[in-house]
C-alpha cells in the first residue's frame, strides 16, 4: 500500500484523488444542515479531481468551498438523464410527515439518527421501504439513513469511472465512509492503481472495512493521510 500511495503522489498529474463528502471530509453531525469541512481540510483540497457526495452537487459545492474541483451529486444520478423522469414518483415520498427528511430532487432521504426511539423509527421507516419499492423505486440504507432513489444504473462507482475516464487517468484514491462509497470502490476496478480508503467507524457498514485497502478511523486521520501525497 505504500507503494500505491507513492505511485499517486509522485506523479499527480497521472493521479486523481476523489472523495466523499459527509463523514469522510465534514464529521457526522446530528443534521445534515449542521455539517462543515474543516478549513485545514479544505486547504488540503485543491489537488482533487472531484468530491462525489450523496448530497447534490450544489450543497457539496457549498460545504466543501473549495473551487477548481468537480462536484457530482447524488450518488452519482447527476450525471443520469434517465433519473429523471423518477422525479414525480418521488414526491409524495418527499412529502412525508418526517422530522429528518432530505429532498435531493432525485432521491429522497429519510434519517433517524435523532430519534428518541431509534428502533422504532428504524421500524417506521421500514414500512416506507416497502411502499418506496411496490412504486418502483429502490430504497438503500446507510448510516442511520433511509435514501429512495430511481432504479438507474448510476451510482458513485459510475460516477467514479465517467470521471476517469473522461481525464484519460488509470490511477486513482477514493475515500468514503458509508454502504454508497463500496459503488465507488468497485469503480477503481482494473485501474493501474487503485486506493480504497474507508472511513470507518462503529456506524460504517462491515463491508467497508472489508473492501477497502486502507482504513481510518475518522476525516481527521484521513487528513493526515491527504497530507503525505
Amino acid at each position: 500500500m505504500e507503494d500505491a500511495l507513492e505511485s499517486l503522489s509522485k506523479d499527480p498529474a497521472r493521479a486523481a484523488v476523489l472523495l466523499d463528502v459527509d463523514g469522510t471530509l465534514a464529521p457526522i453531525v446530528a443534521r445534515p444542515e449542521l455539517a462543515e469541512v474543516p478549513q485545514e481540510t479544505r486547504a488540503e483540497l485543491e489537488r482533487l479531481v472531484a468530491c462525489v457526495s450523496g448530497r447534490s452537487g450544489e450543497e457539496a459545492r457549498r460545504l466543501v468551498r473549495v473551487d477548481g474541483i468537480v462536484y457530482v451529486g447524488v450518488h452519482g444520478l447527476e450525471l443520469a438523464p434517465e433519473a429523471e423522469r423518477w422525479r414525480e414518483t418521488l414526491r409524495p415520498f418527499a412529502r412525508l410527515d418526517w422530522p429528518w427528511l432530505e429532498d435531493k430532487g432525485l432521491t429522497v432521504a429519510l434519517h433517524w439518527r435523532e430519534a428518541d426511539d431509534e428502533q422504532a423509527a428504524r421500524a417506521e421507516l421500514e414500512s416506507v421501504a416497502a411502499r418506496a419499492e411496490e412504486a418502483g423505486l429502490e430504497a438503500r440504507w446507510g448510516r442511520k439513513v433511509l435514501e429512495l432513489r430511481p432504479p438507474v444504473d448510476a451510482d458513485k462507482g459510475t460516477a467514479v469511472q465517467a470521471l476517469l475516464e473522461e481525464r484519460g487517468l488509470r490511477r486513482a484514491l477514493y475515500a468514503g465512509d458509508d454502504t454508497t462509497d463500496l459503488d465507488a470502490f468497485r469503480g477503481l476496478d482494473g485501474l493501474e492503481v487503485a486506493v480504497r480508503i474507508a472511513v470507518a467507524s462503529a456506524e460504517a457498514p462491515p463491508d467497508l472495512r472489508e473492501a477497502a485497502d486502507l482504513a481510518v478511523g475518522s476525516p481527521a486521520e484521513l487528513l493526515e493521510l491527504l497530507r503525505k501525497l
